[in-house]
């Protein structure tokens, strides 16, 4: 899906000062990474590292594996295309809802899908499906599945897709990345971009048994990761330590903002256990909403009506500061008497 994702205010052309619809972390890039790139800004001028290989080596050593199972990523969204490729015509499965390039990359390679709700799932469940695409938590309901371990224990012959973009903006579960190294049908996905806040640079990678990481590197395009990006990579596990979130500050300011939002015409419609979550509009729909407060306050929201299983009066919102917070929460006061 090229078009219909959150943090499209470019397509616009105006200043938007507050932006709800992207669920990357708002406090901003880490202290002293716009310096160190600018340090290494000579590099540019010669190819960057076909793989990324000083960096697998850094994310290696912090997740205490060998290089054979990391692989870098542009994002995860080349993450997810290679997956899709690497089994190509094989039976998918989507938890839902979910992330649209999901079901798109399958489409692309040919897979033959089938959807799952995300209620649906439990520890016990038995899946009749190559492949389980399962973003944990969720994108976009901020929910979490707690027993993925039994649940691939349980499943052996289905290879577990692991999306942890959002795993740093929680304090529900632990990320399932050490799981690697005892079950060879898991693939996890992590993302740098959304709790360092560079979108813009592109940039995740891949954690899976040799055997996996061996079968997505011979499909992977040289020179998908650039030289800043790979820098940034660097700058960041250099500083892992000191780079933490103030999730649980997030987290109270998300639980804030939900509570003065139950009083407007946008309802909260899910318990979300990141700084994101899901609400309803009680007036209109979802994307009329989007367009008035746009037009007449400057403020962007997700209209997530396009997200399989959801109707369209839903959208996604991000937890912001709470001065930003609170310039929604006014806004909302006008939405239905226009």
């Amino acid at each position: 899906m090229l078009v219909g994702h959150g943090d499209d205010g470019y397509t616009h052309h105006k200043d938007i000062v507050a932006d709800f619809s992207t669920n990357v972390w708002y406090g901003g890039s880490p202290a002293g990474l716009k310096d160190h790139l600018f340090s290494r800004w000579q590099k540019i001028h010669r190819y960057p590292e076909v793989i990324g290989e000083s960096l697998i080596g850094k994310i290696a050593d912090h997740h205490g594996f060998d290089t054979a199972h990391i692989l870098v990523a542009n994002g995860s969204t080349e993450s997810i295309y290679l997956v899709a490729q690497a089994f190509s015509g094989m039976h998918s499965t989507i938890l839902s809802p979910a992330f649209s390039e999901y079901e798109d990359a399958c489409v692309l390679h040919g897979h033959r899908l089938s959807f799952m709700k995300w209620e649906e799932l439990c520890r016990d469940s038995i899946l009749d499906t190559d492949l389980l695409f399962i973003c944990n938590p969720n994108n976009p309901t901020g929910e979490v599945f707690a027993e993925i371990e039994h649940l691939i224990a349980n499943n052996p012959k289905v290879v577990f897709v692991l999306d942890e973009a959002f795993i740093e903006f929680n304090l529900s579960i632990s990320s399932g990345i050490h799981l690697i190294a005892l079950y060879d049908n898991l693939i996890v996905m992590r993302s740098m971009t959304k709790a360092y806040a560079i979108p813009g640079l592109r940039l995740g990678y891949i954690a899976a048994s040799g055997r996996l990481i061996s079968l997505l590197k011979g499909l992977k395009l040289p020179w998908t990761v650039n030289t800043l990006a790979l820098e940034a990579g660097a700058y960041i596990f250099d500083h892992y330590n000191e780079l933490k979130l103030p999730v649980q500050q997030l987290l109270n300011d998300k639980e804030e903002f939900t509570v003065a939002l139950a009083g407007t015409s946008l309802v909260p419609k899910n318990s979300s256990h990141t700084h994101f979550f899901l609400a309803e509009t009680i007036h209109s729909d979802s994307a009329s909403l989007k367009k008035f407060l746009l037009k007449e306050f400057d403020i962007l929201i997700r209209d997530a009506g396009n997200f399989r299983g959801l109707n369209n009066r839903c959208v996604r919102l991000a937890t912001l500061s709470p001065d930003q917070n609170q310039l929604l929460i006014k806004a909302l006061a006008s939405w239905g008497t226009v």
